[in-house]
C-alpha cells in the first residue's frame, strides 16, 4: 500500500511541477533574471511549497506514525553548519546554471529533454564524487588519534 501511495503522490508531484512551469529551465531562469525580463510567478510557488510543507511538518511533529502506520522521519540536526551552506551554494549555483533541480529536472526526462538528460547525468556523477569524498572523510576521522 505506502508503494502505491508514494507512486501516487509523486505522480501527483510531477504534474504539479510540470502546472507550474517549474520543470521549464526558460521559466526558471526568467525567474531568476532579476536585471532583465524578470518573471515572479515562481515566487508564488515557492510560496504556496513551503506554506503547504510548513502546515505538512508541524502535524507530522506531533505524530508518532503517518497515516499509513509508518514512522514518522523527520531530521533531528538542525544547526547550520559550513557543509550545510557549500552544499547550498553548490545547489543554487547549479540551479541558477542550468534552470533545473533534481524534481523538475526528472520530469524534464519523461518530457525527452535533452538538457534535463545532461543535467541529471552531471547529478548523478556529483552524487558519486561526494560518496567518494564523503567515504574518504569518514575513513580518515575513523583512522584519526
Amino acid at each position: 500500500m505506502a508503494t502505491v501511495v508514494s507512486f501516487v503522490c509523486g505522480l501527483l508531484f510531477g504534474f504539479g511541477l510540470l502546472l507550474s512551469g517549474m520543470a521549464n529551465p526558460a521559466k526558471v531562469l526568467g525567474f531568476l533574471d532579476f536585471a532583465g525580463r524578470w518573471d515572479p510567478s515562481l515566487a508564488f510557488v515557492m510560496i504556496g511549497a513551503v506554506a503547504v510543507a510548513a502546515i505538512g511538518f508541524a502535524i507530522a511533529k506531533r505524530r508518532g506514525k503517518s497515516l499509513l502506520g509508518l514512522p514518522m522521519q523527520i531530521p533531528a540536526s538542525t544547526p547550520v553548519t559550513r557543509r550545510l551552506m557549500a552544499g547550498s551554494l553548490a545547489f543554487g549555483v547549479g540551479w541558477g546554471i542550468a534552470g533545473f533541480c533534481p524534481g523538475p529536472a526528472l520530469v524534464a526526462l519523461g518530457l525527452g529533454s535533452v538538457k534535463a538528460w545532461v543535467f541529471v547525468a552531471a547529478m548523478i556523477a556529483g552524487m558519486a564524487v561526494f560518496e567518494w569524498l564523503e567515504r574518504r572523510r569518514q575513513a580518515a576521522l575513523a583512522t584519526a588519534p
